[in-house]
């Protein structure tokens, strides 16, 4: 905001005049009138400037009231905003609170034996048949998995918050990496026992299974909520991470044409023949045969998603990628929390 103080430039011009030669009587009294009246001209002229002054300085004071009035809409402003943003801390520590206290609950819960934070929510079971023992190993296997991401995610923000070496954090970014590859090598022995079990995510909670891809995250989409998380990136970082989320899809794509198309012929090899009671077993052989190539799919989607995470380790500082699997593991924290609250919600009655 910038101030103008009007100038003011008043220049007084005068002139002597002297008289020459002898004058008459009269012009004493002339020129003692004059002289009254160049005085009282004189008075006027001086009360007309002081006018024009005053009013100048009114004018001049205009501008530091507006000054004065924008000042105090500035103040007014800047205390508004200090209230909202304390408002918002506020709700953000409620929420965090909230969480913590839904986490402490599904742990007491899952100690009680309901295990929901592998997806088996007490309202949502179902089962086809007896559980084989490889997928009742699995569940429990999984349990501990779970819990020991949620210590790993724990410790990560801990190291984060405190700054500590770069040494100490790879070890920990190596630790987190291992524990995914773990969960991969679980799910393929899972496959082999029950590849519907682990393709329909019974495994997992309502909301991750809302997400689902051949039995866990697409990775394109996941690097796309990953990508803010991890920011500041250097141009050729982020051009990396682009040309990854473009590799990530066209796989997507291929695996997902590749589902299709088995599932296209599965179902002529069901329907294939005639629909006569006790002459359908030729059908159901050629259907397990094609059955076991599911199997495969599930690998190779789990195959992508390593791959994905083992390519963003390379592009991103060690920092970057103790934030990115921070974020992730917290994403998924945030997916079952979101299942809890859902299964849990009031409803009316019938």
């Amino acid at each position: 905001m910038s101030v103008y103080d009007p100038i003011h430039q008043i220049n007084m011009w005068g002139e002597g005049f002297k008289s020459n030669g002898n004058l008459s009587a009269s012009i004493p009294l002339i020129d003692e009138v004059d002289l009254k009246f160049d005085s009282s001209q004189s008075e006027d002229a001086s009360h007309g400037i002081l006018g024009t002054s005053n009013k100048y300085d009114q004018e001049a004071s205009r501008p530091i009231d507006k000054i004065q009035r924008r000042l105090a809409q500035n103040r007014e402003a800047a205390r508004k905003s200090r209230l909202r943003k304390k408002a918002y801390v506020q709700q953000l520590e409620s929420s965090r609170l909230k969480l913590v206290q839904l986490e402490q609950e599904l742990e007491r819960v899952r100690q009680q034996g309901m295990y929901m934070a592998g997806g088996l929510d007490s309202n949502n079971m179902c089962f086809a048949g007896p559980m084989n023992s490889g997928i009742a190993a699995f569940e429990m296997e999984y349990g501990h998995w779970v819990d020991e991401q949620n210590r790993q995610i724990s410790e990560m923000r801990n190291a984060l918050n405190s700054h500590i070496s770069d040494i100490e954090l790879r070890i920990l970014v190596d630790g987190m990496m291992n524990h995914y590859a773990e969960i991969y090598r679980m799910k393929s022995a899972a496959a082999k026992a029950d590849v519907f079990y682990v393709m329909s995510g019974m495994w997992k909670t309502t909301a991750e299974r809302f997400f689902l891809w051949i039995g866990g995250f697409r990775p394109s989409e996941l690097l796309k909520i990953l990508g803010p998380m991890i920011e500041p990136l250097t141009e050729q970082q982020r051009l990396d991470i682009d040309n990854l989320g473009q590799s990530c899809q066209q796989a997507e794509d291929a695996l997902s044409q590749g589902m299709e198309k088995l599932r296209q012929t599965l179902a002529d090899s069901v329907a294939a023949g005639q629909f006569i009671e006790g002459t359908y077993i030729p059908q159901m052989a050629t259907a397990m045969e094609k059955l076991k190539a599911l199997v495969c799919f599930v690998n190779q989607a789990d195959h992508l998603r390593q791959e994905t995470l083992q390519q963003m380790s390379r592009i991103l500082t060690i920092r970057q990628s103790a934030r990115c699997l921070l974020a992730l593991g917290e994403y998924f924290q945030r997916l079952r929390a979101l299942s809890s609250l859902w299964s849990n919600r009031p409803r009316e009655p019938a």
